[in-house]
């Protein structure tokens, strides 16, 4: 007996044939997997990717991009998350209890502060801030109620790049994970397991995507028994990404050797460019001679993403510093960076950070952080200077 079309359409025996191979990866969506008997339902293991069993757990896109973005960090093993923010949450739940403390640097990333300030707070995990340029102060620092150590390399907008491997050996000492912010660095820079860290978090949304138009976060690590926990944490929180941004990362990471380089090489050019002008005190880019922890950044990396900061004179207002930013032209107004756009963000270091960070010397004057894209430099410096004869005359 004939099905009627309505089923048809639905249990429609063609299977096209195997064997199709194309540059770019097939794209899977799926909350629902099939199952051939029950026996396969009942038998599938997610954790070991070795069969699908729900969408959440993984599809062939996802599994790849997760194989990928842990081969380019140097690890065996990745978690994907749906944003950064979502990642610096993941280890948090997955390595912290109540009753336990976590260690962050002063110039940590500013949503996995207020993290730290809000939820963890309620569920009784407490936290400290430590200075990241001071080893033996981390070290002092590290108590018996202390779980996790968050690193940043360089510093979220002040830029500082510390002595990563001497402070993953302070907390490997006394016991303590470590967990890099490898966004900037982005597998690119320098190896980040060869420091010693336990967990290295990225925003995909940065340098991998490239774009400026997914959200996506991984965590990598190298310990089959940690990145179990992480995992299992992952599944309960019924955290997952869409098939359709996994694509769009996987078809991005072939370039990204070569648009890091490039942001680096333009990135560099305008900050030498801007230590020479008469607004500025002081440019925050790890790579310039006199930096805060340049001498780190030339120890531990090859490159350097292309994002800085820089000291506005603090003879300056405020208000003038918003009317240079405002006659940027081609530097657009806008959070996140490593996409195709030049971006530029006024900074209030006083909301940021803590009295004694204030007070260094390389944080007097106004902050503002600019992201390069693929605009020509000569365009750029062009459009700084304009914005700067404008604002200050």
């Amino acid at each position: 007996m004939p099905r009627d079309i309505a089923t048809e359409l639905i249990h429609h025996a063609y299977q096209p044939p195997a064997g199709f191979e194309a540059p770019q990866p097939a794209v899977h969506k799926a909350s629902t997997v099939i199952f051939n008997d029950v026996a396969a339902l009942r038998a599938r293991d997610w954790r070991e990717k070795t069969g699908y069993t729900y969408g959440l757990h993984g599809t062939p896109t996802t599994f790849l991009l997760e194989e990928r973005i842990a081969a380019l960090e140097g690890g065996r093993y990745c978690a994907l998350a749906p944003s950064g923010l979502a990642a610096v949450a993941l280890v948090d739940q997955a390595l912290l209890s109540q009753g336990d403390e976590v260690l962050l640097p002063d110039n940590v990333y500013g949503p996995s502060l207020a993290l730290a300030r809000g939820e963890l707070a309620r569920w009784g995990i407490a936290h400290r801030l430590y200075d990241p340029m001071d080893v033996a102060g981390l070290a002092a620092m590290i108590g018996p109620a202390t779980r996790l150590v968050w690193l940043e390399a360089p510093g979220s907008v002040t830029m500082e790049f510390p002595d990563l491997a001497g402070l993953a050996a302070a907390a490997r000492a006394r016991g303590v994970a470590t967990a890099l912010d490898n966004t900037w660095g982005s597998g690119i820079a320098f190896r980040a397991f060869d420091s010693g860290v336990d967990i290295v978090m990225q925003a995909l949304t940065k340098f991998p995507s490239g774009g400026g138009d997914v959200l996506m976060g991984s965590v990598v690590t190298r310990d089959a028994a940690l990145h179990e926990r992480i995992k299992l944490t992952h599944m309960r929180l019924g955290l997952g990404v869409a098939g359709n941004d996994a694509e769009l990362v996987l078809r991005s990471l072939a370039t990204l050797p070569l648009r890091y380089a490039a942001q680096d090489r333009v990135g560099r050019s305008l900050a030498q460019w801007l230590s020479t002008r008469p607004e500025v005190a002081q440019v925050l880019h790890p790579a310039l001679e006199g930096a805060p922890g340049h001498v780190h950044w030339r120890a531990t990396c090859t490159a350097a993403a292309g994002l800085f900061s820089v000291m506005l004179d603090a003879r300056y207002s405020r208000a003038q510093v918003d009317v240079f930013v405002d006659a940027l032209q081609l530097f657009r107004i806008g959070y996140s960076w490593a996409g195709p756009v030049s971006l530029v963000v006024p900074y209030d270091l006083g909301e940021m950070r803590s009295v004694s960070a204030r007070e260094r010397d390389h944080l007097r004057g106004h902050l503002v952080r600019f992201s390069i894209g693929f605009e020509a430099v000569a365009d750029l410096q062009a459009d700084l200077s304009q914005a700067f004869q404008r604002a200050f005359g």
